[in-house]
């Protein structure tokens, strides 16, 4: 490739790179995979005669989703393996992103969760279709199937999701108000404090990956929320600190014990009370937590 050719290749790849991660990103759930099939994009890329590529931005797309797809397939076996709940790996995103509403909820826990229960092929076609509005015809390049399966793939797997999706969009301030009520009850360990935040049916789900102690299974209700806080809260005696901050598009938490970063939480709310919490405390994904990353649904 000549000297030209790798700088519009480059040149191409750059402006398109949020874009591709996002891509990655939404389709795997996990920034370290994403970040791999960056490179490995990157790689086919530099290979091409961008030249004679009329849509850059569609063919970089395919690229990274038909390696995406691949490493979907692989990761599957290491999820049945893990030990506990499997959380996405959490982002620090920026506040654009949460004005964003398409885009935060696109990268939101709950939604993450949801994707967790479709297919690879399907989560292809959803991501691609519902979240990055591409044509069936360039999904269906991607993913190696007919438009006309693509079509019912999309249908499927829409209909999947919206079964599952959570109903209500609740706006930045209220979530954010909620979770300070919730902060300041943790920190100063008022156990009626909290109750008050936490609807009845709330589900916590720990992804402390078999590294860090977390709860192996999800934990509902109320009371045995309360019960699981204020057990957590009397074995340590460690100096909590918990900042505000944003985790994928919406409010979250930064927990500190003795200054030490401990987790993150995200959270789902509802009629001003939390109805989901996700606490990710396996080291192996906090690698995100600390600095913004940039994400864009363009």
């Amino acid at each position: 490739m000549s000297d030209h050719a790798t700088d519009a290749a480059t040149d191409a790849f750059i402006v398109h790179r949020n874009l591709l991660f996002t891509v990655a990103y939404e389709m795997l759930g996990s920034a370290a995979d994403a970040e791999d099939i960056l490179q490995e994009t990157w790689l086919r890329w530099s290979r091409t005669d961008v030249d004679t590529v009329r849509d850059q931005r569609a063919y970089l797309v395919r690229i990274t989703t038909r390696q995406s797809l691949n490493r979907l397939r692989t990761m599957t076996r290491r999820k049945e393996d893990y030990v506990g709940p499997w959380l996405p790996e959490p982002l620090l995103t920026a506040p654009d992103v949460a004005e964003d509403v398409e885009l935060a909820e696109s990268v939101s826990m709950a939604l993450m969760l949801v994707l967790e229960t479709l297919s690879p092929t399907e989560r292809a076609v959803f991501v691609l279709r519902e979240v990055f509005d591409v044509g069936y015809d360039d999904i269906a390049a991607a993913v190696d199937k007919s438009a006309a399966a693509v079509r019912q793939i999309a249908h499927r797997a829409r209909r999947h999701i919206d079964a599952r999706r959570p109903r209500s969009v609740v706006s930045v301030s209220e979530s954010r108000a909620v979770l300070e009520s919730f902060r300041r009850a943790l920190e100063s360990r008022d156990l009626q404090g909290l109750l008050d935040v936490l609807a009845p049916d709330i589900v916590v789900l720990n992804d402390g990956g078999g590294i860090k102690h977390a709860a192996l299974r999800p934990v509902v209700g109320a009371e045995k929320v309360l019960r699981f806080l204020a057990g957590g809260l009397g074995k340590t005696d460690a100096v909590i600190a918990v900042d505000p901050t944003m985790v994928n598009g919406s409010p979250g938490l930064l927990f500190r014990l003795d200054g030490e970063i401990d987790g993150i939480m995200a959270a789902c709310v509802r009629n001003c009370r939390i109805t989901s919490l996700y606490y990710v405390r396996n080291p192996q994904k906090l690698t995100r937590i600390t600095s913004e990353t940039p994400l864009t649904l363009r």
